[in-house]
């Protein structure tokens, strides 16, 4: 039986793997079905995590840390859970070839992926001036305009971010009334370089060899086109959480969620079941920066061997 299954391979699973096996735990598992490192792996540009003075690429960051956490006993099982039951005090893990391991302790570290808006271009150009991540990339785009796709709470936030940075934000929404938050929408239109374009789609983001030169969008009510040329363009439409291993077998979930079903949490990354731990960003409020995910990572180790002790 396993003192601890933790579910994702990325820096808050590696992490708690590092922490939980040189604080003493003997049977540790990670599940991960790919190579570990997360999705920063496809991160092009790293200049904001503590201690690296260089800017690098995410599958530089992480190439180290799978040997580090593995040191002290770390398994890695390349395999992909299916599923997390629970009976009495003793869980059970389901990967998807069949095969069942029990634990005594979990941590779901499976993360989330950003939701595609699904326009012309947006695969050609994901990385090469398509981000899903202002505090990552803004820094790229100081003193340029650049468009960003949204129009709920993330969105408008991640425009004010953007604004600080950049010469000029577009905010571009399909609708003309917004999702968010009034207090968030009053904070948007007081900046002022922050051009609001609604009601309209975005037919197309073009761009060259070197990356993004514009995108091009259509009213909904004239069927005009505009054509806005900026180097960067941010996407902010939702974010899909990891979450089905929590899945049971009735359609409910194994512990509490929100309506956005990312795992509700307290500051010790304890779920609403005993023994059962979440971090990174499949949690609620998460980050999502490599450095908070590590963070979680130890935080929610500290407090499994604390749990098992």
């Amino acid at each position: 039986m396993l003192d601890l299954a933790i579910i994702g391979g990325g820096p808050a699973g590696l992490t708690a793997g590092l922490y939980a096996t040189r604080g003493g735990l003997k049977d540790v598992t990670m599940f991960e079905m790919g190579m570990p490192g997360g999705q920063i792996t496809g991160s092009s540009e790293i200049e904001n995590y503590p201690g690296q003075g260089e800017i690098m690429s995410g599958m530089d960051l992480m190439q180290n840390w799978p040997e580090q956490c593995q040191k002290f006993g770390l398994k890695h099982e390349m395999s992909q859970v299916s599923r997390v039951t629970k009976n009495g005090d003793i869980f059970t893990v389901t990967t998807s070839d069949g095969k069942t391991q029990e634990a005594k302790s979990v941590l779901l570290a499976t993360g989330s992926v950003p939701r595609k808006a699904g326009f012309k271009g947006e695969n050609e150009f994901f990385g090469r001036g398509i981000s899903t991540c202002a505090t990552c990339d803004g820094f790229f785009y100081k003193n340029k305009e650049v468009a960003l796709v949204g129009g709920g709470d993330s969105a408008l936030e991640e425009a004010v971010y953007l604004s600080k940075i950049c010469s000029k934000v577009y905010l571009v929404h399909r609708r003309d009334t917004y999702r968010a938050a009034p207090s968030t929408i009053e904070h948007m239109k007081a900046c002022e370089n922050i051009e609001e374009v609604t009601n309209v789609t975005v037919e197309e983001v073009y761009g060259d060899a070197s990356g993004v030169t514009g995108l091009k969008v259509k009213s909904k009510e004239s069927g005009e086109i505009r054509d806005l040329a900026v180097p960067g363009v941010f996407v902010f439409v939702g974010r899909d959480v990891l979450n089905e291993p929590l899945k049971q077998e009735d359609g409910s979930f194994l512990c509490d969620l929100d309506e956005q079903g990312q795992v509700i949490v307290d500051l010790k990354m304890k779920t609403s079941v005993p023994g059962l731990y979440a971090a990174g960003d499949v949690r609620i409020d998460a980050a999502k920066q490599v450095v908070c995910a590590a963070g979680d990572g130890a935080t929610a180790a500290v407090n499994i061997i604390e749990y098992l002790g």
